[in-house]
């Protein structure tokens, strides 16, 4: 028992070394400035990657390609990466008004622009978090784009096999091949990654975009080219990071244009001295919950108020959704979209505009319209990003040379996070946040508790989060490990730890808001990564996350008006 134990623990240290490891790692090469990603200088990231064998990459490990990974990467990173040499990290450099296209990546808001052939330059305007998330998913592809040159080249001449010259037959031909000619590349294809005919069947239509129908064989002919250049001839592809990127990161830029936006925005409209409600969640819960049931009336008397909610989350449905915009613009919300560069939009109710009985809520009690909560809604920080933007945001705001402190009540945070125990769906309640790789711990007094929430038929747990560095760094035996150890960890995300701080220094250490402020956090569960095939590689949550969305979006909003 004991050496089995033993053993399962070894491989846990060895992981969480790893991540520590890749963290440093990349860190040291952000500040030299540029590296060679499958030069010596990327060899801790690479062997720190193979070590870990993160979840979201499935067979990272293995000689075979890992074909899922290989999407849930590319969904990320702009299009046309594969085909680039220089990887070029930049600030907000003023490319957005150039004669440059931005190219932004299906499931990451950035901009990204294609200098020429060989180069792209990413925008990072969400700090170091972004960049982590960055550097993972590039090493990622290089390695399988290395997994592919193994498989092709015949000798260090640069000759290779059969299968890779029709591979490139049909890539280059640009036309758009017929279901015999796809057919016969997909098995030349299969041969080079050690996949079956089968496999890649089934996950090309997830690669083919409108214009680009065989993205796949695409992807893997550049990855596998540019992998052989590197191998024959030594020419490495490289990523730098620019010297405005490297004075800039960590000084809060973004989140202070961010911030001064929104507190200009409360003072136009007579609102900064108002009980201000801020909450990070989506841009649509606390909208519809405040506005569906007079937008869709019709809608809300024939089905329950959470078949409507589910109603508006469909993507066939935007006309539902523009009746509740048009309902909650015209009954006060300020909607000010992000030109900071944080991405973080954000919405403003007033709620002495509201008319609490064309509502299904509990109306608030009676008081002066000059009491009654303002409601801020900002949209999901990425990582680090919510230390930036919170910081920023309760920091007073001078106005004709007098400081106004604003007036916080609760700061609420609705996020979505894996779950160690439980499903997809299900809710998480944090007393503490412990941020990886450290002991660093911020408990918390949370305004919410497991009983908000029971009777509803979702299972509720209620324990400390551990708040990640990236979520593609995760495995298996790192999660059991905080699942069994001491630390009680009920689930993973990656803002907690920096909310927390924020609010834990403008409250208590640099008295800007109030010290007693209410603070609420709870996570509906996006994936179970503990359990095989359901991490977020294996796709979205569907409907299944509309429920607790809403039941907590609901308790939120009841406690501020209670």
């Amino acid at each position: 028992m004991s050496n089995k134990k033993h053993h399962a623990r070894t491989r846990a240290q060895e992981s969480s070394n790893a991540i520590e490891r890749m963290y440093i790692t990349m860190r040291h090469l952000f500040n030299r400035g540029f590296y060679k990603p499958m030069g010596i200088s990327g060899e801790t990231l690479r062997e720190s990657l193979l070590l870990l064998r993160p979840e979201i990459y499935g067979s990272i490990g293995e000689e075979k390609a890992e074909l899922e990974g290989l999407l849930y990467v590319i969904d990320r990173l702009p299009y046309g990466i594969e085909e680039c040499t220089f990887i070029n990290l930049t600030s907000d450099e003023g490319y957005t008004n150039s004669h440059f296209k931005a190219i932004i990546p299906p499931k990451r808001r950035r901009n990204c622009f294609r200098i020429d052939d060989e180069q792209m330059n990413i925008e990072i305007t969400r700090g170091r978090s972004e960049i982590y998330d960055i550097l993972t998913h590039l090493t990622f592809m290089f390695v399988e784009s290395h997994k592919i040159s193994k498989r092709v080249l015949i000798d260090e001449q640069g000759t290779t096999t059969r299968d890779w010259i029709k591979l490139e037959k049909a890539v280059l031909s640009n036309q758009e091949l017929s279901q015999q000619d796809r057919e016969v590349a997909i098995t030349h294809t299969a041969n080079i990654l050690g996949r079956t005919f089968n496999e890649l069947t089934e996950v090309y239509s997830a690669f083919s975009l409108p214009n680009q129908p065989e993205r796949l064989l695409h992807l893997v002919y550049w990855l596998g080219k540019l992998a052989i250049e590197e191998v024959v001839n030594n020419n490495r592809r490289t990523v730098t990071f620019s010297p405005v990127l490297r004075e800039r990161l960590g000084h809060h830029i973004h989140g202070e244009i961010w911030a001064d936006s929104i507190k200009e925005a409360l003072l136009k409209n007579g609102l900064i001295e108002r009980p201000i409600h801020v909450i990070s969640a989506n841009m649509h819960s606390v909208m519809n919950s405040l506005f569906a049931p007079q937008a869709l009336k019709a809608l809300a008397a024939k089905k329950n108020m959470f078949e409507v909610y589910e109603a508006l989350s469909q993507k066939e449905n935007q006309e539902l959704r523009n009746k509740v915009t048009k309902e909650a613009l015209q009954r006060g919300m300020i909607y000010i979209p992000d030109t900071s560069g944080t991405n973080i939009d954000v919405q403003i109710f007033d709620t002495a505009k509201i008319d609490f009985l064309k509502t299904d809520l509990d109306a608030p009690k009676m008081m002066e319209d000059s009491e009654k909560p303002v409601l801020f809604v900002m949209d999901y920080a990425f990582g680090e990003q919510a230390y930036e933007t919170i910081d920023e945001l309760l920091k007073p705001i001078k106005v004709n040379g007098k400081k106004i402190f604003l007036n916080v009540d609760s700061i609420s945070i609705m996020g979505k996070a894996g779950i160690l125990e439980g499903g997809k769906g299900d809710i998480m309640i944090p007393s503490a946040h412990i941020f990886e790789g450290t002991a660093d711990n911020y408990p918390l007094e949370n305004e919410l508790s497991k009983g908000d929430f029971e009777g509803h038929g979702i299972n509720v747990y209620e324990g400390s989060m551990i708040t990640v560095l990236g979520t593609s760094l995760q495995n298996k035996e790192i999660l059991k490990f905080f699942y069994n150890s001491t630390w009680n960890v009920i689930g993973l995300e990656m803002e907690g730890a920096h909310y927390q701080k924020a609010i834990q220094a403008a409250s208590k250490v640099r008295g800007s808001i109030n010290p007693k402020v209410k603070v609420r956090y709870a996570y509906y569960a996006s994936d179970n990564p503990l359990e095989t095939g359901s991490t977020l590689a294996s796709g979205g949550l569907g409907t299944s996350g509309v429920k607790p969305t809403y039941l907590i979006t609901r308790k939120i909003l009841h406690q501020i008006f209670n």
